[in-house]
């Protein structure tokens, strides 16, 4: 099946243009999208999301469903190695936010992954053929297959091609807020923690068998813009994960890894927001001569958030790889926001 690529752009500019008018609404709040690289190899780590610059207040809660879909397809030979990533993934994410304290915030993410050959294929390939990109190894692949595995000197060292949906790693997240001006979209900048438990399967690709924990700052300023331009916001994050062992890739993984976070938001109305982001880590793997292993990931992420009430928004928003390879071809994602 091949999605046409107009219509979906058609539906989803009509999205904006309803969801387009002033609710009313203090002026929306710029953040970054609650996303971070979905590989099936990576996002089972601790990589976490960006996140906004501004905690919780105390008493005060937010929560968001979040749905990310990625299609992946990659295919590497070497006398030595050989590694075929072809599959969709689907991440549905329970995020809860609470401020304990005049500047402290606890939180969980419970996340639930699922793996199939998918109905992205031909979707894809009409993205890049409308965009020029390149297709790499696609139109020549098989359709709907879902296959994950590596093998190296002789020895198989992941092998996955069972559909099915898991429980993930649960995330136990905590905040502090450094500096805040006191502006309603303001200067702020949050030190963030989160930590990954082994909850998922290893086997499925739901987990990654490693405790991990990520330390991190992320930043925000916001500028009014003249006449009825709106405002816009510059955000940023960046910070470092370190993880045990766990059980993927065991021999090659890393213990350590670098994450960012780059991007920009301009919201012309109070209930509509136009974003992009581009996000990136080092490596996860190491002693492999494929760069999609052994070396890191960027993506620019790009979309919108538009508010259907003064509490409650929607992300929409969709990545690209910049490093091919090392991140899925294209990702879908949606998130569901709400302030208690």
């Amino acid at each position: 099946m091949r999605f046409p690529i107009k219509r979906v752009s058609a539906a989803v500019v009509l999205l904006l243009a309803v969801w387009g008018r002033p609710c009313q609404a203090e002026s929306l709040a710029v953040t970054p999208f609650y996303t971070f690289n979905q590989s099936p190899l990576v996002q089972i780590y601790g990589l976490p999301a960006a996140e906004s610059a501004v905690v919780q207040q105390p008493g005060k809660a937010w929560t968001l469903v979040a749905l990310d879909v990625a299609n992946s397809y990659l295919k590497r030979e070497s006398a030595r190695e050989s590694l075929l990533v072809d599959g969709e993934g689907e991440r549905i994410t329970l995020a809860l936010r609470y401020g304990v304290a005049q500047r402290g915030e606890l939180g969980m993410d419970l996340p639930l992954v699922a793996y199939n050959g998918g109905i992205f294929d031909g979707f894809i390939e009409d993205w890049h053929e409308f965009f020029g990109l390149p297709q790499g190894q696609r139109p020549g692949a098989p359709k709907g297959q879902l296959r994950f595995e590596y093998a190296k000197d002789g020895r198989q060292r992941l092998d996955m091609d069972r559909d099915g949906i898991g429980l993930g790693d649960v995330r136990l997240n905590g905040g502090w807020q450094l500096y805040h001006d006191g502006g309603a979209n303001p200067v702020a900048l949050a030190l963030r923690t989160s930590l990954k438990l082994p909850t998922g399967s290893s086997s499925r690709l739901t987990g990654s068998g490693s405790t991990d924990l990520a330390l991190w700052l992320t930043g925000s300023s916001d500028y009014a813009l003249p006449g009825r331009w709106g405002h816009a916001t510059v955000f940023a994050a960046a910070g470092g994960l370190a993880m045990t062992d766990g059980q993927v890739l065991k021999q090659q993984h890393k213990n350590l890894a670098g994450f960012g976070t780059l991007g920009l938001g301009w919201s012309p109305a109070d209930s509509f927001a136009l974003k992009a982001q581009l996000s990136g880590h080092s490596a996860f793997f190491r002693d492999s001569a494929f760069s999609e292993l052994s070396s890191g990931a960027m993506q620019v992420i790009f979309g919108g958030t538009v508010a259907f009430s003064p509490r409650t928004t929607l992300d929409i928003a969709l990545s690209e790889d910049v490093t091919v390879g090392a991140s899925p071809d294209v990702a879908l994602h949606l998130g569901v926001g709400h302030q208690f």
